[in-house]
């Protein structure tokens, strides 16, 4: 079976499962090379803490066939850094599929790599990508032409298996869904803001309002800088 090259961009501050939970269905994928990338090789830690260490850096790394960016606190920075941004352009250039999980959305959007097409994210951001001029769609997983992007967090597992069935065929994701157990039976409806609650909904929101309101400053700065209007938000 030949092996599609996929870069995951990981950066300081990420959400480790937006990373880990792809990764864990990927490295069980034959159909899979996984390419570990930073900005630079030098270790950070990722949010609550935890030490990660790329084995690429972007300005070593080969031409992808999937590109793959994770969420998290993070990406604030990610959003205004050129080089980061001319690099994930570069290499959509080449590659077959551009990808995302949770806010990392947003860091492709900011490049420009949304643009024209249908995308998802993490519930609290849906606003946020639409500011950028992103066909929003609430759902786990969104697939518009080469374009792939998964939900917040936990819809990364759901996105890599999804991205499994269309490189190495639905057997092969069945497989490697099952190697995982991946059977989820929560204890709580409260995974949706839909099923969630009001009581849970606001404290949620409420918990979360500084980070919202700092990149939404961050997305209003980068638009204008472009000279380009936020895009209406519903």
């Amino acid at each position: 079976m030949q092996k599609l090259k996929i870069g995951m961009f990981l950066f300081p501050d990420m959400t480790i499962l937006d990373f880990t939970g792809p990764y864990d269905v990927f490295v069980k994928a034959p159909c899979f090379e996984v390419v570990l990338l930073g900005e630079t090789m030098a270790p950070f830690k990722v949010e609550g803490g935890l030490t990660i260490q790329p084995s690429v850096a972007m300005t070593a790394c080969p031409q992808l066939d999937i590109l793959f960016v994770p969420g998290g606190k993070g990406i604030n920075a990610l959003l205004t850094n050129g080089a980061v941004l001319d690099f994930l352009r570069q290499q959509a250039l080449g590659a077959k599929y551009i990808t995302s999980v949770c806010t990392g959305a947003l860091v492709l959007a900011a490049a420009g790599l949304l643009q024209g097409y249908k995308a998802t994210t993490h519930w609290r951001s849906l606003e946020l990508l639409r500011m950028l001029g992103v066909d929003v769609v609430e759902e786990r997983v969104v697939r518009d032409r080469n374009r792939i992007t998964g939900g917040g967090v936990t819809a990364g597992i759901d996105f890599a298996l999804s991205l499994t069935a269309m490189i190495g065929g639905e057997e092969l994701a069945r497989i490697v869904q099952l190697q995982l157990e991946y059977n989820p039976a929560p204890p709580f409806r409260a995974g949706s803001p839909h099923t969630a609650g009001t009581p849970v909904l606001q404290a949620t929101r409420e918990l979360t309002k500084h980070m919202l309101e700092t990149r939404r400053g961050i997305i209003r700065a980068l638009l204008q800088a472009h000279g380009m209007p936020a895009a209406p938000q519903t």
